[in-house]
C-alpha cells in the first residue's frame, strides 16, 4: 500500500480510534470523521491493551514482547519510556483522574500492576486469584474490575485503597466485559463473555452474583476460521455511550448482535465482512473488540482475521466502512482530543476506506 505524507489538523473534539496489531509492530490510528488511517505508531512488537492520558498527551500500551508498559507521545508517536512490569502483560486501563495505569498480568499467580503516570514507575502489584485477561475501571472511577480465564474469577478492586473488595467465580473462563452505569453513575451490571460460550453472562454488581445468561442466535451460515478461536466464540462486547444498546460480537456468526440495554431484547444483527477465495467457503473476519464514538453514532470492531476494522452506523445498523490496518488487530479504543490540544503531527494517510 502506497502511503503519502500530509499535514492533518486536529479540530476541537477530534475523535480518534486506536487499534493495536497483536501480530504486528505498530498501532493504527483512525480519524472517526473520515474513517481513514491518519497515523501509525511504530516500534512496538505485540502491542496489546491501549489507554490514554485524559489530556490526550500520551498513549499507554502494554507490550507483550518486552513485558513493559510503553508510553508514547500522542502527537508525534515518539516513544517516551518503557516501564518494566512484574511479568507478561495483557489488557490495561487508566484511572479516571489519569494518575494511574493498571495492567493485568497474564502469568501465574496473577496480579494487577499499578503504574504512576507522573513518575512512570510501577508502584504496586496487587495479588489476585489467577492470571488476568482483562481489566476495566468502572464509570464512576471507584473500582477496577478484572477477569481470569484460568480461575474463572472476577475480582473487584477498590481504586482508593488498591485492595480487592470482592470476588465472583463463574463456571467458565472470564473473557471481555462491558460495564453499565446506573442513573446515579454507580456500576449497575457487568456483561461478561465466557470461554466456550457464544453469548454473555449478566452480573448484578450490588448483589455480587450472576443473574442471567444470554446465548446469541445460531449462525445463519458456516464460516471458516482458525480452530484455535473455538474457545472464545464471542470475544468483543460494549455498552454504547448513550446507555441504550449493548453490542456483542460473534465469531461463528461473523456478525455483531445488538441488544436493548434496558431489557436485553435482541434488536438486530449486522453482518461483518468475509474473505472469499476460489474453491473455499467464506472465511470469517474473526471479530474482536468494540469501541464507539462518544455520540454513539458509530461503532468500530476489530476484524482480527482480515487485517481491518469495521465501522458501523449504529442507528441504521449498517456497515459503512472497512478500514485496512495491521496484522491481527484486536484491542481497540476511542480517544477524544480536547479543544485546546495542539495540532496533530504529520502522519501517513492511506486511501479512503471502502466497503468490500
Amino acid at each position: 500500500m502506497a502511503l503519502a505524507l500530509a499535514p492533518l489538523p486536529v479540530e476541537a473534539g477530534t475523535v480518534r480510534i486506536y487499534v493495536t496489531n497483536s501480530a504486528g509492530d505498530g498501532i493504527h490510528v483512525i480519524d472517526a470523521a473520515t474513517n481513514r488511517v491518519v497515523q501509525v505508531i511504530k516500534g512496538i512488537e505485540a502491542a496489546h491493551g491501549i489507554a490514554f492520558a485524559p489530556d490526550a498527551s500520551k498513549v499507554y500500551v502494554s507490550d507483550e514482547a518486552d513485558g513493559t508498559l510503553d508510553v508514547f507521545d500522542r502527537k508525534t508517536g515518539a516513544p517516551i519510556k518503557k516501564v518494566p512490569l512484574s511479568d507478561h502483560p495483557n489488557n490495561i486501563a487508566i484511572t479516571k483522574d489519569g494518575g494511574r495505569v493498571v495492567v493485568g498480568i497474564a502469568r501465574d499467580p496473577g496480579a494487577l500492576d499499578v503504574i504512576d503516570t507522573a513518575s512512570l514507575t510501577r508502584t504496586n502489584s496487587i495479588r489476585v486469584d489467577g492470571p488476568l485477561h482483562n481489566v476495566y475501571v468502572t464509570p464512576d472511577g471507584k473500582y477496577v474490575i478484572t477477569g481470569s480465564i484460568r480461575t474463572k474469577t472476577i475480582t473487584v478492586i477498590d481504586v482508593a485503597t488498591e485492595q480487592p473488595v470482592w470476588e465472583l467465580q463463574l463456571d467458565r473462563g472470564i473473557r471481555p466485559m462491558a460495564i453499565e452505569a446506573g442513573p446515579d453513575g454507580a456500576t449497575r451490571r457487568i456483561f461478561v463473555q465466557l470461554s466456550d460460550f457464544d453469548g454473555y453472562a449478566v452480573v448484578d454488581f450490588a448483589a455480587r452474583s450472576e443473574v442471567a445468561r444470554v446465548g446469541l442466535p445460531d449462525p445463519s451460515a458456516a464460516f471458516e476460521t482458525d480452530p484455535r478461536r473455538a474457545g472464545a466464540p464471542s470475544h468483543g462486547i460494549g455498552v454504547a455511550p448513550d446507555g441504550r444498546t449493548l453490542w456483542v460480537t460473534s465469531v461463528p456468526s461473523n456478525a455483531v448482535f445488538v441488544y436493548s440495554l434496558q431489557d436485553l431484547k435482541l434488536l438486530g444483527r449486522v453482518a461483518l465482512p468475509d474473505l472469499r477465495l476460489p474453491g473455499r467457503g467464506p472465511i470469517a473476519a474473526v471479530p474482536n473488540w468494540v469501541t464507539f464514538t462518544p455520540d454513539s453514532k458509530t461503532v468500530y470492531i476489530s476484524n482480527s482475521g482480515l487485517r481491518s476494522v469495521s465501522a458501523i452506523d449504529t442507528q441504521a445498523m449498517k456497515l459503512i466502512a472497512v478500514i485496512p490496518v495491521g496484522e491481527v488487530p484486536k484491542r481497540i479504543n476511542t480517544l477524544v482530543i480536547p479543544e485546546n490540544s495542539e495540532r496533530a503531527a504529520t502522519a501517513p494517510t492511506p486511501p479512503r476506506a471502502s466497503l468490500r
